[in-house]
């Protein structure tokens, strides 16, 4: 065996010369005796949004027919990108959904399609219509996929507009809401969730309410959701607020609004920039932007919670990466998994219990490719993080010599163990890891190797490889998402530019024990 080890050794050393790649050795010291984070079992989620398909972005139009009201329900490939997750959770919401309006009850504005309007008016269009028609369409739809699901629901319905900086006031109209709710119910509907407004805290984004009035409102629609609620066999909770961190704005919102009424707190996430912005794959590829761009977002908001809200959970409720629809031939490529498995693992680290992924469908950060439905990259790294990430995040070590090897370790889902997330962020540079804790590998099971990188070396291509072998869809099936088996006492494989989840059976750490399924 020793052998095998020497010649397999040997073999990377003369891949790496004749390559001109330096081969780098890396020892992760993991503590498994305690878990620093914990996420939800349904952690990976995905928004669907309002915009109507004629909305454009740095003169490119790639919202057709994505949104909530347009989105082609009977595509069998939909339907089952979103079964692969057998519980993928889906948020329902985004720029357009304070605009909505609810075709129940008697609302007091018109219910009709988005119109074009003028430039004072929130991203140019009129107000939007939810038919109940296709309200019904939307919840079979759920049911049949399994998807977990939270709304984004209206917030500005009833207030005024203050001034040109789009400042609402006024007390918010819970009538349209409290109607679209008793329906719900009615018919039996199962919304796990409902978010109230979109990106309204602090300065906005395009809106904003001030943190006083937003408190009495939320205290208003808790109210309401426990009544309304009282007579059915569950309780759907309340998520709040779905805006850009601000510090001082959100915690007056959960000290002015106290104990069980914001169930969940959300913020929303963009740290690359504008999706025009030429600078994007050079951002995704720097160990130090990915980190020191969001941290104190994460510490701060872990930070807020523990002090003044230790019975809310939180989320990242909206994150694309790059706003404005994401960067044309960067988000929807191979080259933005470095960034949104990143993302995906030190959010978990400040106990993130969900990330919701800007989008499903529609627009360049989609995971979906808007005319065939068939997965652009970031799904299959998701679906890998969905299956092989256990809930349980391990502390590791920094590799302070080695900032290009980005690393996450996670008790194994459901099973012993635990799995490694490896991200090489260097064009040159193989990593290999011999030791773990300061021991040299030396397991006696076999262990599952996931090595995922971009077909033919290009990192903007919209094809990942799986252990060499191109992710595409057969005859309207999903690939699976096989591993390879090596030896438990190899050492770990990381080429340049690519990611690899590595599960190790037989890895001691008691802090998993509770997460193991028999």
């Amino acid at each position: 065996m020793g052998f095998i080890i020497t010649l397999f050794l040997l073999l990377v050393s003369l891949h790496a010369i004749l390559f001109s790649q330096e081969i780098n050795f890396a020892n992760i010291v993991v503590n498994g005796t305690t878990t620093i984070g914990e996420t939800d079992d349904n952690y990976i989620c995905a928004t669907i949004g309002w915009f109507p398909s004629g909305t454009c972005r740095y003169n490119y139009c790639m919202l057709q027919n994505s949104s909530a009201i347009t989105l082609d329900l009977s595509n069998p490939l939909l339907a089952k990108t979103i079964q692969a997750f057998r519980n993928l959770r889906l948020k329902i919401g985004g720029s357009m959904q304070d605009q909505v309006i609810y075709e129940v009850g008697s609302p007091k504005y018109p219910c009709h399609p988005y119109l074009q309007a003028g430039n004072d008016s929130l991203y140019g269009l009129t107000t939007g219509c939810l038919y109940m028609l296709r309200w019904d369409e939307l919840n079979q739809f759920f049911n049949k996929t399994g998807a977990v699901v939270t709304i984004g629901l209206n917030a500005l319905y009833g207030r005024e507009k203050h001034d040109k900086h789009m400042f609402w006031v006024g007390d918010w109209d819970p009538s349209n809401t409290q109607a679209l709710m008793n329906y719900t119910i009615l018919k039996g509907y199962h919304i796990d969730s409902w978010e109230f407004g979109n990106n309204l805290s602090g300065s906005g984004n395009g809106t904003r309410v001030e943190a006083g009035q937003y408190v009495k409102d939320v205290i208003n629609l808790k109210k309401i959701m426990n009544e309304l609620y009282r007579q059915s066999n569950y309780m759907s909770t309340l998520v709040a607020p779905g805006g850009f961190f601000n510090q001082d704005w959100y915690i007056q919102l959960l000290e002015d609004s106290g104990s069980d009424v914001v169930n969940i707190v959300t913020h929303s996430i963009y740290n690359l920039g504008a999706g025009n912005d030429p600078n994007l794959i050079k951002r995704i590829l720097d160990p130090s932007y990915l980190r020191n761009s969001i941290i104190n977002t994460f510490t701060n908001i872990e930070g807020m919670v523990q002090d003044y809200a230790i019975w809310a959970s939180i989320w990242v409720g909206e994150s694309g990466g790059a706003f404005q629809g994401g960067g044309r031939h960067v988000s929807d490529r191979f080259v933005n998994s470095f960034w949104y498995l990143d993302q995906l693992g030190m959010a978990a680290k400040y106990n993130t219990k969900v990330y919701c992924r800007q989008s499903l469908v529609g627009a360049n950060y989609a995971l979906l490719n808007i005319t065939t439905m068939e997965p652009n990259p970031d799904y299959y790294s998701a679906l890998l993080w969905h299956r092989l990430m256990g809930k349980g995040a391990l502390e590791a070590s920094r590799l302070h010599d080695q900032p290009y090897l980005r690393r996450y370790i996670h008790c194994s889902k459901g099973r012993a163990g635990v799995t490694f997330l490896l991200i090489n962020l260097s064009k040159d540079t193989e990593f290999l890891i011999k030791n773990i804790n300061n021991h040299t590998i030396n397991g006696e099971s076999l262990r599952e190797e996931y090595h995922l990188s971009p077909k033919d070396g290009n990192l903007q291509s919209q094809t990942s490889l799986l252990n060499g072998n191109p992710l595409n869809v057969t005859n309207g099936e999903l690939p699976r998402l096989d591993p390879v088996f090596r030896e438990g006492h190899a050492p770990i494989h990381v080429a340049p530019l690519s990611i690899a989840f590595i599960v190790i059976p037989n890895f001691e750490a008691p802090a998993c024990a509770k997460y193991i399924i028999t």
